[in-house]
């Protein structure tokens, strides 16, 4: 099976690409971040490449506090909750202007590759500004009602779908979604219980 692991940073993966580092059974992509350089890098990668499987690594902000700082879940349906207009205080979604989607799911089954996988499923919301201001924390909740948030995953979710091959985003949670305050993240941890489950999950399709 081809596999292309994707992040929009190489730090969110070093652990994984470590383990596999003499005899790597996927390849890596590396796309920036934000969702314009994730869509433009896997436009780019899929019209020369063809693959199985594409998974989605990275870190994320939670505006649940039932999951846990560190947790990694699954993403199963992500939206791009900015695309759209404004009309005075009430927000109108891009599908609501008739000019397409901003919501887009999964397209492969974790359960089909790791069949003890124990993951959440979770909703995401694709952002150009990661929130952290009360006020716009509140309206976003009120209109989307997410779990999570990043910058890529909704784009790689529309790219997947476009190119018709299987993906899967999971993501560990650093930060929950709030005013912007360092000392509560948990980087580290998150990068490290993401990969753990990274290289489970690979170990699993591979045999390696």
């Amino acid at each position: 099976m081809k596999i292309l692991i994707v992040a929009a940073t190489e730090p969110e993966i070093e652990p994984l690409l470590a383990h596999f580092n003499i005899k790597r059974p996927f390849d890596v992509l590396i796309t920036g971040v934000g969702m314009v350089a994730t869509a433009y890098a896997l436009g780019n990668y899929f019209t020369l490449n063809q693959q199985h499987l594409v998974i989605n690594l990275g870190i994320a902000g939670s505006f649940d506090r039932g999951i846990a700082l560190g947790e990694v879940v699954e993403i199963v349906s992500d939206n791009l909750s900015e695309l759209g207009a404004e009309d005075g205080d009430a927000f109108i979604a891009i599908k609501n202007l008739g000019f397409g989607e901003s919501q887009y799911y999964t397209t492969a089954s974790l359960g089909n590759y790791l069949t003890n996988a124990a993951l959440k499923k979770t909703t995401a919301i694709t952002v150009n500004t990661a929130h952290g201001n009360e006020a716009s924390i509140q309206k976003v909740m009120e209109q989307a009602a997410p779990q999570m948030e990043s910058m890529e995953g909704a784009a790689f979710f529309y790219a997947c779908q476009k190119a018709g091959v299987a993906g899967l985003q999971i993501r560990a949670v650093s930060n929950y979604v709030e005013k912007r305050n360092r000392d509560n993240w948990k980087i580290g941890l998150a990068i490290k219980n993401l990969n753990n489950f990274a290289i489970e999950l690979i170990s699993s399709i591979t045999k390696v």
